[in-house]
Parts: C-alpha cells; structure tokens; sequence
C-alpha cells in the first residue's frame, strides 16, 4: 500500500508533486495559494479533482461552483474549467487513464 497525507505534505506553490504515475493513472498533489488559480485548461485524460483543503471556485461552460474540503469533480477528457483559490487551498488531481489518448507522451 501506498499512502499519502495530503496536508503534511510540503507543497510547494506552481510545483505540482507527482505522487503516483504508472501505466494506468496519474495522482498530482497542487498547492494553490488564496487568489491563485489553474487557468482554463483540459486534459486528455478523465479527471477526478478533489479539494482536500481550502476553498475554491469552479468554472465551467460559465457555470461557477464554490467548493470546500472534500468535494470531488469528476470532468470527461477535453472538458475545459478553470479553478480559482479561495483560500489557500490543498487539491489531488487524479487522470485515468494515463495518458489518454492524444496526449504528447503517447506517441
């Protein structure tokens, strides 16, 4: 088993920590300061998006959604959002399948 301990973690701002990548999926640790955000942005992957501290606001198709610890997206490869923090803000990022397809380290 492998565990991680998402507010221990020293996350540092504008660099993601890769916790786990493998053939299959991809799990990203962000620290995202108060009033920082993820500009608009897809993946080629499916994308579960999990706030496991702070308080952000989601964006998309110009629907916005406030969401706190615990809440989890779940978005479909190419769906474009934008995540704006709140407050200073711990988010998982988890991509399956890794690397989808068309993505840049799949050909």
């Amino acid at each position: 088993m492998e565990s991680w301990d998402i507010a221990s973690l020293d996350l540092q701002p504008h660099h993601p920590q890769v916790l786990r990548s493998d053939e299959h999926t991809r799990a990203i640790a962000i620290n995202l300061p108060a009033g920082e955000m993820l500009q608009e942005h897809e993946t080629h992957e499916e994308a579960y998006l999990i706030v496991s501290g702070g308080q952000v606001e989601l964006e998309q198709d110009g629907e916005t959604v406030d969401a706190g610890t615990g809440f989890v997206a779940h978005f479909q490869p190419h769906e474009r959002r934008e995540v704006r923090a709140r407050g200073d803000s711990r988010l998982l990022l988890i991509l399956a399948p890794w690397p989808g397809v068309g993505h840049p380290s799949a050909a």
